[in-house]
């Protein structure tokens, strides 16, 4: 099984995200990770869909999306090819003696301690996805309270396939 990562413009108006997610639902299709935000022109939102399936089902996936009304342009966002980032919110259970360690953790990663308290840390980390997996195995010695993750969101490199509308 493929993954694919879609970077899908679509005017900024109400129901676009459920119409996205209705064509996935419809057709029995998952979402892997979904991110979603105005772009600078804000009659336009920018959709970072992550699907995966085999090649037949994948383009199938993009040429149902280039039929909705709302989509504006689809890049598929090739590896090597793009930018992508993931940002978590960690809630580490950590009292005095643990959090030592923890803020090695949090240094090495170039990590940041968002917030502290007696009990527990909260850390923000932003990556890619390899980056995020490693922190986590390395927390898996003390107890995650919480974890919150973004999903993946990416932009092509360059200028070469910049759209204008």
């Amino acid at each position: 099984m493929k993954q694919r990562v879609l970077s899908i413009l679509v005017d900024n108006t109400s129901g676009v995200l459920s119409r996205v997610a209705g064509l996935f639902s419809r057709r029995g299709y998952n979402i892997d990770s979904l991110t979603v935000g105005v772009t600078a022109d804000p009659k336009f939102s920018r959709m970072t869909v992550v699907c995966s399936g085999d090649d037949l089902v994948l383009e199938q996936i993009t040429r149902q999306l280039e039929k909705l009304v709302d989509v504006r342009d689809i890049k598929v966002l090739k590896s090597g090819e793009r930018v992508n980032r993931e940002l978590i919110l960690v809630k580490v259970r950590a009292d005095a003696v643990q959090r030592k360690g923890v803020i090695q953790i949090v240094d090495v990663f170039r990590a940041k301690i968002v917030d502290i308290s007696k009990e527990s840390l909260i850390i923000e980390l932003t990556g890619g996805p390899n980056k995020l997996s490693a922190f986590l195995e390395l927390l898996e010695g003390y107890e995650i309270l919480e974890l919150a993750r973004t999903g993946l969101t990416g932009l092509s490199r360059g200028v070469s396939d910049v759209r204008y509308l």
